[in-house]
């Protein structure tokens, strides 16, 4: 199996491919299958709009698709044969389907079963740097040393593409997370935007929290500190976002999680 690392080849998007850069993981890139010539024609025919699979098919490489994206044409148009699943359906028989072809996988992937049945070694894998600077140091003794509940809260592209959750579902998520989990909880509010969370504090309900801090600073290559503290809370309030996912499958100490529909999900 090997990582479709073309797109990260052609865009920059929020700090790029980290996932050696941070945890330090040599994956298989699909990069790595062709010589370099070979590889710039792929990127060329990409920036025309084609997909792999696409390219793969015209150039006589057997292939299938598998997609949990109701509108892949979208982003990856492909004419071959593709097989339609739904989206964040733990579905372990994808990777049992007999063919003679190449399978390629496009989706998101998020559902917890994914890495349930192989969480041990994903634990051990995905392993942050060490916290050095001092006011990281801080946040993370504040947080081990309370009963602390990490908040996240997407906003950015999130907002003109209409995926946000609104205040409201937020203050109504917090307003069940107090009333479930009785104690004196220190709320760590994570965002992309937070002077909106602080403009908007008594609308979203932060104030039902004992405490609240608004964690600052991990900017501009640092961004995965946010997820590493994240991943230290014993409790969480998730946005619908990867990136609090991430933290919340990191995380040793957790026990109580919601959404902001108010659904536990973990």
């Amino acid at each position: 199996m090997y990582l479709d690392d073309s797109y990260f080849a052609l865009h920059t998007v929020h700090n790029g491919y980290e996932l050696e850069r941070v945890f330090g993981i040599k994956a298989h890139m699909l990069s790595e299958c062709f010589d370099d010539a070979v590889w710039e024609f792929i990127l060329e025919e990409k920036r025309k709009g084609k997909s792999i699979p696409q390219i793969f098919c015209e150039n006589r490489i057997d292939i299938q698709m598998v997609s949990e994206v109701e509108n892949f044409d979208q982003f990856n148009p492909f004419d071959g044969k593709v097989w339609k699943i739904p989206c964040n359906r733990y579905m372990p028989e994808i990777l049992e389907r007999e063919t003679s072809e190449n399978l390629y996988f496009h989706g998101y992937w998020i559902n917890k079963n994914w890495f349930a049945a192989y969480r041990d070694i994903f634990l051990e894998e995905f392993r942050f740097p060490e916290i050095v600077d001092k006011k990281n140091l801080k946040y993370s003794e504040q947080i081990q040393g309370s009963l602390s509940v990490a908040v996240h809260i997407r906003r950015g592209d999130f907002v003109t593409l209409n995926w946000a959750w609104k205040p409201e579902e937020y203050r109504q998520c917090f307003r069940e997370f107090v009333c479930q989990t009785p104690g004196i909880w220190n709320c760590f509010v994570f965002s992309d935007d937070i002077d909106w969370c602080k403009a908007h504090m008594l609308e979203l309900g932060l104030d039902q929290f004992w405490t609240v801090t608004y964690v600052e600073g991990n900017t501009n290559g640092k961004n995965y500190v946010d997820m590493q503290l994240m991943s230290m809370c014993k409790g969480m309030v998730m946005s619908n976002s990867a990136f609090c996912y991430l933290a919340a499958l990191l995380n040793r100490d957790l026990i109580y999680l919601l959404n902001p529909t108010g659904r536990e999900v973990f």
